[in-house]
């Protein structure tokens, strides 16, 4: 794909990511924030001002609301409540799923104004995805909440998936593809795993090589893509993207200032880029240098940069 051809982000609304604490009832094996669940979780107040300093004084008109878990506090649903009120175009609520598994909490996040629905999802068997989880039932929770809000809303919420990529579940890319199609998610997103908290202290058992993964990967958005379903591959270089290049999630991320557990960080995008990822020399001479990110600064502490080829045309 040409330079000229490559996507760009059309959107020009500003986006609210607020972190509301780290308490989970999963405990993935892979989560990248496992070190901060000792932090207290945000109070209703203090997550009612970012709201409105975000939305007053930041322009932001769209909210994600993720930690750890939002969906287990008590006051989730007045928060989701106050931040359409007061305004925001946008509320995603980012999650395992597991509490939407019960209809009348399905009905609930609705009426305050939930209006994108954002699951993870990590293997297309229970056996799969509740070993990554480490919560048995999970898998049917998670499948049923999907399934909730689609006969709820009919389509009109849309459902934007994520699977977390690692050793254990890439070679199943395609399966999980097939299983969401079958739920009916408007997007699904494979994530390629972020070596930190749990995925960093078991780097080993957790991240494979992303060259390993390619044509699970590959044959997984062939198969959305086919049924007109979005897809997306997340922290891929483009170099290993090679006819695939219009399915980097980084093309698409709206810009975000995200809001975490006591620090603000206005642009993710030139943080993601000048300290969460990684280039190398080999890069300058590639073809897409100028619109790459890299691999997370994580993955060549461990596996090095020699999977990364410049692509010269």
């Amino acid at each position: 794909m040409s330079l000229a051809t490559l996507p760009r982000l059309s959107s020009s609304i500003k986006r609210l990511a607020i972190f509301v604490g780290f308490s989970c009832i999963n405990d993935c094996r892979f989560c990248v924030v496992a070190d901060k669940r000792l932090f207290a979780d945000k109070t209703t107040s203090e997550i009612k001002e970012e709201l409105a300093d975000a939305y007053f004084n930041g322009g932001r008109r769209e909210v994600v609301f993720t930690g750890g878990e939002c969906t287990i506090r008590p006051d989730i649903f007045e928060l989701v409540k106050f931040a359409k009120d007061i305004g925001y175009l946008l509320i995603m609520i980012q999650t395992n799923g597991r509490m939407f598994s019960s209809i009348d909490f399905c009905k609930k996040m609705l009426v305050a104004g939930m209006n994108q629905f954002s699951p993870a999802l990590h293997g297309h068997t229970a056996e799969l995805h509740d070993f990554l989880t480490r919560r048995k039932g999970s898998f049917r929770q998670t499948v049923l909440g999907i399934h909730n809000i689609r006969k709820l809303t009919k389509g009109k919420v849309k459902i934007l998936t994520n699977t977390v990529v690692t050793k254990y579940n890439y070679r199943f890319l395609p399966q999980i593809a097939n299983l969401l199609i079958k739920l009916g998610v408007h997007q699904y997103q494979f994530a390629f795993v972020h070596a930190l908290g749990n995925a960093r202290t078991s780097f080993k058992e957790v991240v494979p090589r992303k060259t390993d993964i390619l044509p699970y990967l590959q044959k997984g958005l062939e198969l959305g893509a086919g049924y007109g379903v979005r897809v997306m591959a997340e922290a891929m270089p483009l170099c290993l993207m090679k006819d695939y290049e219009q399915y980097v999630s980084e093309f698409y991320i709206p810009p975000t200032e995200v809001r975490e557990a006591g620090y603000v960080i206005k642009s993710f995008e030139e943080v993601r880029k000048t300290e969460g990822k990684m280039k190398f020399p080999q890069c300058r001479i590639c073809k897409y240098d100028g619109v790459c990110e890299g691999p997370w600064k994580e993955y060549p502490q461990f596996y090095g940069s020699g999977e990364f080829k410049p692509v010269l045309n």
